[in-house]
């Protein structure tokens, strides 16, 4: 397999170096897998035209056929000609696009793209990213790139090159490296198939930022669990390797912390502080408690604290509101995917 290193990792090229993105898009050209860097976290790309490519995601990341790709397009116009965009869809692709927002919409019955990242639906959901590197790739490549996350299904989502090699191995072609991911959860997803918008997956932005340019009520909607229309609705999703313990008010020996805010007064069950904890069991998303902050922090601190050596994760109180309920969406399915291992 190209790009791969003989330790059987994925080898991993710096964005800005001499071709990278060239030899990037050739592999996608030729039916490879490239992990990119977008601003949310870090995805694994496939040619969208190609149902080779799209089938090797699948087998790489060990995910569910029934689970929808979000498909990487370079511009609002290039995204017209896969899915039907209707005037909401257009306000607020110019609003937010490149940006951290996917949306769902009806497939044109022309879509060229594999019936893979649909997976079976009669919607499609489309994204342009902001990311520098991620830009130049779509550019380079002349195709549209069908990306989840690049991690194995069901586990933490990787915001650094480190944690797709450490996730994937040798089952990606190449690792494009951009430096960590500005956002650090994955994107809203918006339903804009039917009359009511719809977010299936909460992200960075809120029905807040996007009421404004449709004009509409934006409500959230988790989907069927069985059956979801959009990547990240599955219960069991994001999870370490470790139980995850969610809105602790102390520890219990062996646990490792992650808190938010002022851990001042975190005790340890039995006698002893959260503070005296050694360096590598103790994480602090944000001592502000800034949101943004925090979801930026989220995904790294999780794989630092997900260690044999910790019992489990203890996690502080995160507010639910604004970018605090994507945050917290993720924490619910990493908590019941721990739960299930």
């Amino acid at each position: 397999m190209s790009g791969t290193e003989k330790s059987g990792q994925a080898r991993i090229v710096a964005a800005d170096s001499a071709g990278a993105i060239d030899e990037a898009a050739k592999i996608l050209r030729a039916g490879g897998l490239v992990a990119f860097p977008t601003e949310t976290v870090y995805g694994l790309g496939a040619n969208a035209l190609d149902d080779r490519a799209v089938a090797r995601i699948f087998a790489a990341k060990e995910r569910p056929s029934f689970n929808p790709l979000i498909v990487h397009v370079h511009d609002a116009d290039e995204a017209a000609g896969l899915a039907v965009m209707d005037d909401r869809a257009r306000a607020v692709a110019a609003a937010f696009w490149p940006g951290p927002l996917a949306l769902v919409l009806p497939r044109r019955e022309d879509c060229p793209l594999s019936a893979l990242c649909s997976a079976g639906l009669p919607t499609l959901a489309l994204r342009v990213p902001a990311h520098k590197a991620a830009r130049q790739l779509l550019q380079a490549a002349g195709v549209p790139v069908a990306a989840p996350s690049a991690n194995r299904s069901g586990h933490l989502s990787p915001t650094t090159p480190f944690h797709v090699q450490e996730s994937l191995g040798a089952a990606v072609d190449m690792i494009l490296a951009g430096g960590p991911c500005a956002v650090g959860l994955e994107s809203t997803v918006l339903d804009l198939s039917g009359p009511v918008p719809l977010i299936l997956r909460p992200g960075a932005l809120t029905p807040e930022d996007i009421e404004p340019f449709l004009q509409q009520r934006v409500v959230y909607d988790s989907g069927d669990q069985q059956k979801p229309r959009s990547p990240g609705q599955l219960l069991r999703h994001y999870a370490p390797g470790i139980p995850l313990r969610l809105n602790a008010v102390d520890l219990e020996p062996g646990e490792a912390l992650l808190a938010f805010g002022s851990d001042r007064f975190m005790g340890v069950r039995g006698g002893g502080a959260a503070r005296d904890l050694p360096e590598d069991s103790h994480r602090n998303l944000s001592e502000s408690g800034d949101l943004v902050e925090a979801a930026a922090n989220l995904f790294r601190m999780l794989h630092e604290l997900d260690r044999p050596a910790h019992r489990a994760i203890a996690v502080m109180n995160i507010p639910d509101k604004g970018m605090g309920r994507a945050i917290n969406d993720r924490l619910r399915k990493a908590e019941a995917g721990s739960r299930s291992k």
